[in-house]
């Protein structure tokens, strides 16, 4: 467990955020846990909730699952109460966009041109989707999935016995196609990889969900290339490179996202990819954090610095900063494994750290089967534990992680071996040695 030290920039923070207040920018998960944090911590200051979107916030996983199984009710997990953020004096602006950070006057500059004071500086501003460039593509005929908005106006188009297209075999992609196929629509998936879910897992995975997928109907289009998009009364023709014609009713995009880190970057704040913050989340303004999706930040457990885009990190993140920003007792580190999870038909993946390309990889169980693991290892070291409906066996294996265990990759794959069992030896060797 990570130990409270004393910093000083993070107290100069602590002591201008009681000051002048504290302003979050970005109303999403993120934003939701840093100001929900902040008063349930005591902190009696001015606070600050500026989102783009016109809800308050709440939880994205469920726009690209949950959300498009059905067209009846909300499912979608709202961060509190809307009439939370006026009982708890906080001043929530929804629809508002920041113009620009003033950080000699320790203000933001809002589209409107009114300008907000604050002691300290939290920027929650998540990612936007990756857009089409591509000849005939429009908003009109291609569906994105990032906002409530997104998720709403996209579920409406999955009737059964009509066409989707999706371009990108990511999670995104592939969790919307899986719902269309629940809704009784015939999928077709374009990626330009040579499988689905390259850039995240190693080639196992993603074999196991092309296999998966494609036992419900869906039809891939590996190593392809788009060329344009022709538009014919209400049917949308996806031409690839190769010259296949593909119509739709509907087309789902997702290709990625990009960090909204341009309101850090034009005031000066170093970016990467995202804004680079230290393992306190504070930029290399002392008076300024990060959080979220847009925090490139350092993870002592990895020793480098991470992107991640995942329920756990925006949510555990903001906390930790929250946190950080009215204690007393000194600041904690944010360092935690990552973990990640995905519903597709009735398999349920769970990430724990990193996957990596050069790393050993080790199954247990059998891939042909609803349910099994794969381990990957670094000299003998756990980094990396992926199970389709294997929970039990993952929870040892997330601790087996971080302690760092050097383990034998056949008592791994020996399904009659315990993970549990695997993880009290290790704790007990540890105990005896400490």
């Amino acid at each position: 467990m990570s130990q409270p030290v004393s910093t000083l920039p993070l107290c100069e923070a602590r002591v201008a955020a009681l000051v002048a207040g504290v302003v979050v920018i970005g109303a999403g998960q993120a934003g939701g846990r840093a100001v929900e944090t902040l008063r349930a911590q005591g902190f009696s200051g001015a606070i600050t909730l500026i989102g783009d979107e016109p809800d308050p916030p709440y939880e994205r996983p469920s726009l690209s699952k949950e959300m498009l199984h059905v067209t009846d009710q909300e499912t979608i997990a709202w961060v509190q109460k809307p009439e939370f953020y006026a009982a708890n004096k906080i001043d929530f602006r929804p629809g508002t966009r920041v113009a620009a950070i003033n950080r000699g006057q320790h203000s933001v500059t809002l589209e409107g041109g009114d300008e907000i004071k604050y002691g300290a500086l939290i920027i929650a501003t998540g990612a936007r989707v990756r857009h089409l460039n591509l000849p005939g593509a429009s908003l009109q005929n291609s569906h994105y999935i990032r906002t409530l908005a997104d998720s709403r106006a996209l579920r409406q188009r999955l009737v059964a016995g009509s066409r989707v297209v999706v371009i990108g075999a990511g999670f995104i992609g592939l969790e919307a196609a899986a719902a269309a196929v629940t809704r009784g629509c015939a999928v077709s998936v374009i990626e330009i990889g040579s499988q689905p879910l390259g850039r995240v897992v190693p080639a196992q995975v993603g074999a196991y969900y092309e296999a998966l997928h494609a036992s419900h109907g869906v039809k891939f289009y590996f190593n392809t290339s788009l060329a344009r998009f022709h538009q014919r009364d209400e049917t949308v023709i996806v031409e690839t490179g190769t010259g296949d014609m593909i119509p739709a009713e509907t087309v789902i995009v997702g290709i990625g996202v990009i960090p909204n880190a341009e309101l850090a970057g034009n005031a000066g704040l170093p970016v990467e990819r995202g804004i680079i913050v230290d393992e306190y989340g504070c930029t290399a303004d002392k008076f300024i954090f990060a959080v979220g999706d847009v925090a490139y930040h350092f993870n002592p457990l990895f020793d480098r610095h991470i992107l991640l885009e995942s329920w756990q990190n925006a949510q555990n993140q903001a906390i930790t900063i929250a946190k950080n920003l009215t204690s007393l007792a000194g600041a904690v580190p944010y360092a935690e494994l990552p973990w990640f999870w995905s519903d597709q038909y009735d398999v349920n993946l769970q990430m724990f750290g990193l996957a990596e390309p050069e790393a050993d990889c080790i199954i247990r169980g059998n891939p042909k089967t609803k349910s099994w693991i794969l381990f990957q290892l670094k000299s003998n070291r756990m980094i990396c534990a992926i199970g389709m409906n294997a929970a039990r066996d993952l929870r040892p294996a997330r601790d087996l992680i971080t302690m760092g265990a050097v383990l034998k990759s056949e008592e791994l794959a020996d399904i009659s071996v315990p993970m549990a069992e695997i993880l009290r030896r290790e704790k007990r060797e540890r105990a005896l040695v400490g």
